[in-house]
């Protein structure tokens, strides 16, 4: 049986804090910063375990390079999905689909969305698991919390990821991507509390492990208003949802097409 980590309500606590750690343009107040967030992280409920592991970040200067560098969403749409190799990931999601077919009907019945859009975000996100990232997802997320570009979204994704050290969901080790993003479809540390999903009933959410991610993805599509049924193209119901999964436009329009064409 698969079931929900039942934890929006301890994310939903935490991002609504007052947070009033200093942010900072460089790494120069990042360890000022620890040390002022790890008061607040205590006070929301992390344990040591969780601070433990907030002590032993490190600036990531590879994420605030990539954060400054996305340039792919800049792209035309051809552009982009010539770049991330939407042939590939259409053919290689057929194959994908066909070999698990009741596998992705079973999400389909309980969440109501189709296997061709989980399976082109699978695709685009991590080439179907070929790489997960190799960024600590701690070091990361606290570093863009830190960063005064866009501390406000990732403040309490930095706090989740505390949490989520302390259930033992994720190790102060755990790698992810440049952004934190962890598992097959690279969810943010938040959005594993609040949409994760035991998919195999082994009693933990965890999104390296593919029926876990695939539900959990399913779920957030399901949670953000998938309507069953409905067209996911643009102007078609379901495309708005696509559109809380990136905020990039190009990337909602290419995950729709490969989507069509690898249920084709």
């Amino acid at each position: 049986m698969m079931r929900s980590l039942m934890l929006a309500g301890v994310f939903a606590a935490v991002s609504s804090a007052a947070f009033g750690a200093a942010c900072g343009n460089d790494g120069s107040g990042f360890s000022n910063w620890k040390a002022q967030f790890a008061q607040e992280a205590a006070a929301a409920g992390v344990g040591q375990r969780g601070l433990d592991a907030l002590a032993g970040t490190q600036y990531a200067t590879r994420t605030i390079a990539a954060d400054r560098n996305q340039k792919s969403f800049k792209y035309s749409l051809e552009k982009f999905m010539q770049v991330r190799g939407a042939d590939t990931i259409v053919n290689q999601g057929r194959s994908r689909l066909a070999r698990n077919a009741d596998f992705y009907r079973s999400l389909e019945q309980r969440y109501g969305v189709p296997a061709g859009v989980l399976i082109a975000i699978h695709g685009m996100e991590t080439g179907f698991g070929g790489f997960m990232g190799d960024a600590n997802v701690l070091s990361a997320i606290t570093t863009l919390a830190y960063d005064c570009r866009r501390s406000d979204f990732f403040t309490g994704h930095a706090m989740a990821a505390l949490k989520l050290v302390d259930q033992g969901a994720i190790s102060p080790g755990s790698t992810g991507a440049m952004h934190g993003e962890l598992g097959h479809t690279q969810f943010l540390p938040g959005n594993v509390l609040r949409y994760g999903v035991d998919g195999n009933g082994d009693g933990r959410v965890d999104l390296t492990n593919l029926t876990d991610s695939m539900a959990s993805t399913a779920n957030f599509l399901q949670q953000k208003g998938w309507q069953p049924g409905a067209g996911f193209q643009e102007g078609q119901p379901n495309f708005r949802v696509i559109q809380e999964w990136n905020a990039a436009t190009v990337y909602q329009k290419a995950i729709a097409i490969m989507a069509a064409r690898i249920q084709a």
